[in-house]
């Protein structure tokens, strides 16, 4: 802290954020209007898909034959229920054909085909009540979309003595996208004022309280801006919308907590509102810098994927974090200037103390249980490291039997009407349908030769039937029905076996297990790369953070310790049903391929997100001091709380999140929420401490040419410790306190990154 008579020392940026702080907050304001304007409308862009490889061979023969032979990829289905006559009674025949017909001439559909056109088997119900009528719908997504939205309300009813249910690819993908929207705004409802209240309680202030929301609000408007902008260049999906709200909100409160909770620190030590601002973004400020950095280099790995999917939560979480700390460090320095000492304005909770005298956060007495805790972990570290270590491991074992799966219909409410029909064409219909897979053949043939070809892949132990081909110039198709599930272990090694067998054409295979596969290996050939990124990018950050070797090495492991209660839970609650019938969601015995990826992403950024928080005041307390002991206790005592706050704020915005009707965002909400959890409560408040107490002052020890680089390019949150960099690290507990003697960094200090 600057003394109050002395004129304070003002870094660059210092001044920067604070030299119109009005003008700041004006700008801002402008900005955030015209977001809103820019990102209007941004749900309708965004696409349901995503989760196939576009490299891929399965992506390429799909193309191929919606190119070539439309009807052999319907997207459309409409179900036709006799209501309880046979489909093939003559007044529900004619109706049928006059549908059929109606389906022929709306524009923007081929390749219309029905049962009682073809009487194919696979078209109709066992129990002879209910028939299809399949259609392709022309374009991308959103072409189809509104294609859809055209001709579904005259299709979709009672026509005489039948009754039409939309299902199909197409009508799957728009009911998704009108469910996110709906359950989107109604988390969003649950979540603002359940996080304004908690707000209200961790600082009693309710102005204090109001500012992280605000600058919550700024980043979720601001991002969605950046995806409408983004949509004009490549798809997006619908699903990052909800990562950039959950983000967004947590993210940015998670920021602005560490920053006014450190302003009000300064405050009640008697500093003056600029003096206790530089102090703030000179530690605080630098915290929040690389804690963004560290989140958005996880989300930043899912980059290397192909999967839209993946990438559209890169782009929406990178978007998201980049503004979250921006207004963070230049939005709320405004605010608390202006502001000043009536940031601590409109304490509420005044109203239960009923006389007894408020403590500041400042005040002597805060964290006073925190820091009991540290020291009961610290005197019997060997236990806590062993007993949480083996919880988190056995806590992750369910995840040793996950099985991968295809996204499909089953992602919605059993009530759903796509849903509904795709669910009686799997229980009612003969064929395995959607089970299939297609075999693309391209290049001049013979009838013979196709013949051939047809009678070596019958022969394949997986293969019920094979049909065709069906040829057009020099391209022909053969549909494969596999003998057991969709994508089941055996379908998946037939699309090997199809891919293996010789052929006097080019063949490429897709269908539902042939997607499964290709996916599955566009990720483990980059998973290892993700993982590499991650790892060398955090380990340098938090080098550069602490100075030390063996941090960021406990820093990743630990982090990703922390993970595994959130994908035990993923197998054992959405894979193998428990509690399916508790939060209202089908289960379909596998998890989509790309979810674990998508969840390790972001919840081990957000597990940094703390870890940052709690190793940068435990280095700015063993810079002061050079107590190794002292600096753990003290950093869990000052951030314990705030961490905790902070993850309960997050994970309440997340179980909002995971109130949605579509299971892949549920699973995406409730399984990060415990992730942060299981974090903030477990990790950081037992695993860490104990692992450092075992670790000692070897914890800071690097080798002296890192020393040097550390000195150079390292940033701190508090000042230097004397000692540092004299050849050894500083174990020292005689440094003397900085020259305010409050436990607040003085202005000497290597090189900054916020001044």
């Amino acid at each position: 802290m600057t003394e109050v008579n002395s004129p304070p020392r003002l870094g660059g940026w210092t001044r920067f954020v604070t030299a119109r702080p009005r003008l700041s907050l004006l700008v801002a304001l402008v900005l955030t209007a015209l977001a809103v304007v820019a990102g209007s409308g941004v749900a309708d862009r965004l696409g349901s898909g995503g989760w196939e490889d576009p490299n891929a061979q399965s992506t390429y023969a799909t193309k191929a034959l919606e190119r070539e032979f439309p009807a052999s990829q319907p997207n459309l289905l409409l179900l036709v229920d006799s209501g309880g006559a046979s489909v093939d009674d003559p007044a529900v025949a004619a109706e049928a054909d006059r549908l059929t017909a109606r389906l022929t001439g709306e524009r923007g559909v081929i390749g219309v085909g029905s049962y009682w056109q073809t009487k194919s088997p696979a078209l109709r119900a066992k129990d002879g009540h209910e028939a299809l009528i399949a259609a392709h719908l022309t374009g991308d997504e959103k072409t189809t979309t509104d294609t859809l939205d055209r001709i579904a309300p005259a299709l979709r009813g009672t026509h005489g003595p039948v009754r039409v249910k939309v299902g199909g690819i197409v009508a799957v993908r728009h009911e998704m996208q009108t469910t996110i929207k709906e359950d989107l705004a109604r988390a969003e409802m649950i979540a603002l004022p359940v996080t304004l209240l908690l707000l209200v309680m961790v600082f009693g202030s309710a102005i204090a309280a109001l500012l992280p929301l605000g600058i919550g609000i700024v980043a979720i408007l601001g991002t969605n801006a950046v995806l409408r902008g983004l949509t004009e260049f490549t798809d997006v999906s619908v699903f990052a919308i909800n990562l950039t709200t959950a983000l967004g909100l947590g993210l940015a409160i998670d920021y602005a907590l560490f920053i006014v909770r450190r302003f009000r620190e300064e405050l009640s030590t008697g500093a003056e509102p600029l003096p206790a601002i530089a102090t703030t973004l000179r530690t605080a400020g630098r915290t929040v810098l690389f804690s963004a950095l560290t989140v958005a280099v996880s989300l930043a790995a899912m980059l290397v994927f192909p999967m839209y999917f993946l990438r559209s939560f890169a782009y929406a979480g990178i978007a998201v974090v980049l503004l979250a700390a921006a207004a963070a460090l230049i939005l709320l320095p405004a605010a608390l200037l202006l502001l000043g000492h009536r940031v601590n304005s409109l304490d509420l909770r005044r109203l239960f103390r009923r006389g007894r005298p408020a403590q500041t956060s400042g005040s002597g007495e805060e964290g006073t249980a925190w820091a009991r805790l540290a020291t009961l972990v610290m005197r019997r570290a060997p236990f806590f490291a062993l007993a949480t270590t083996a919880v988190l491991v056995l806590l992750g074992l369910p995840f040793l039997g996950v099985k991968f799966g295809t996204a499909d219909d089953r992602q919605l409410p059993s009530g759903a009407e796509s849903h509904v029909v795709q669910q009686h064409i799997r229980d009612g219909f003969p064929g395995n349908p959607g089970g299939g897979l297609e075999v693309l053949a391209e290049g001049r043939a013979t009838p013979a030769q196709y013949t051939e070809y047809k009678a070596r892949i019958s022969r394949l132990p997986e293969v019920t039937r094979v049909d065709g081909p069906l040829v057009k110039g020099d391209s022909a198709y053969f549909t494969v029905l596999p003998k057991g599930e969709a994508v089941d272990a055996a379908a998946q090694r037939l699309v090997g076996d199809l891919r293996a067998t010789d052929a006097p054409f080019t063949t490429k295979v897709t269908g539902t297990a042939a997607v499964l596969v290709d996916s599955k290996h566009a990720i483990a050939t980059r998973l290892p790369w993700a993982a590499v990124l991650i790892a060398v990018v955090t380990l340098l950050l938090v080098f550069l953070l602490t100075g030390s070797v063996l941090i960021p090495i406990q820093a990743v492991l630990l982090n990703a310790l922390s993970l595994t209660a959130m994908f035990g839970a993923v197998v054992w609650v959405f894979q193998d049903g428990h509690l399916s019938g508790l939060l209202g969601f089908t289960s379909t015995g596998s998890i989509e391929t790309t979810l674990p990826v998508l969840m390790f992403c972001v919840a081990f950024g957000l597990s940094m997100d703390y870890g940052v928080f709690l190793l940068s005041r435990i280095k700015e307390e063993y810079d002061r001091t050079g107590d190794h002991n002292e600096a753990v206790r003290h950093g869990l005592q000052r951030t314990g709380g705030l961490i905790t706050a902070a993850a309960v704020i997050l994970a309440v915005v997340m179980i909002a999140i995971g109130t949605s009707r579509v299971t892949n965002t549920k699973m995406l909400g409730l399984g990060i929420a415990l992730a942060v959890l299981m974090d903030a409560m477990v990790v950081r408040s037992l695993l860490v401490p104990a692992i450092m107490r075992l670790t000692g002052e070897a914890t800071w020890w690097a080798p002296a040419p890192l020393r040097r680089f550390h000195d150079r390019f390292g940033v701190s949150e508090g000042g230097e410790n004397p000692l540092r960099g004299a050849g050894n690290c500083a174990t020292s507990h005689d440094v003397p306190a900085d020259k305010n003697g409050d436990g607040s960094p003085n202005e000497s200090g290597g090189v900054r990154a916020i001044r």
